[in-house]
């Protein structure tokens, strides 16, 4: 959680960096593993300090996200076998969302992100390529959310759950649609420099 007065800089980050991911993931991987690992780091300790700790929160954020950062970029397999397991869970959580009501089963949930990690390994190239341009494309969505006042018209507390950030099937077409498009510029770059 954010204090309200942080949301926009840090919506701008979070966008910033999802573009980042989206259109150069593969050849910024470790860059972008820093900096997925900053954010999830930053979450997790600034959530253990009370909001009303402006000072302690922003330590809190700032000593996690480094901590964060530094697990991710050291530890590139596990990175790689995160990302895929990461956008296993995402993409079987999003599936959910749309076929079935409540939330998924967990079963479900840990099976897809085992066999993501499990294929990431496998296809690290291609899992890199595809798991950046969707996840950046996703972080795209959840940082213009925040920007545009999204999520739930409230703006006083920002809490990080980005598997949903709207109701409206338009988030999930814009999804994949940048997703694809960042998939296809990656592709295409990394296509051309290995010639």
């Amino acid at each position: 959680m954010l204090p309200a007065s942080y949301e926009l800089p840090a919506a701008l980050l979070i966008t910033a960096g999802g573009v980042i991911a989206c259109i150069a993931g593969y050849r910024l991987f470790r860059v972008v593993l820093a900096i997925y690992g900053f954010v999830l780091g930053a979450v997790i300790a600034s959530s253990i300090v009370g909001p009303t700790n402006t000072l302690g929160m922003i330590g809190a954020a700032l000593g996690g996200g480094l901590a964060g950062a530094l697990t991710l970029v050291f530890a590139y397999f596990a990175g790689i076998a995160l990302v895929g397991g990461g956008l296993g869970a995402l993409l079987a959580h999003a599936a959910w969302t749309q076929f079935g009501s409540g939330d998924p089963p967990a079963l479900l949930i840990v099976g897809a992100a085992v066999a993501g990690a499990v294929a990431a390994m496998f296809l690290q190239r291609y899992v890199i390529v595809v798991s950046t341009a969707f996840g950046g494309a996703w972080t795209i969505i959840v940082g213009l959310m925040a920007i545009l006042g999204g999520r739930s018209g409230k703006s006083d507390v920002w809490i990080l759950y980005p598997t949903m950030p709207s109701d409206s099937r338009w988030t999930l077409l814009a999804w994949v649609a940048l997703g694809i498009a960042g998939t296809a510029i990656q592709l295409a770059v990394t296509a051309r420099t290995k010639r």
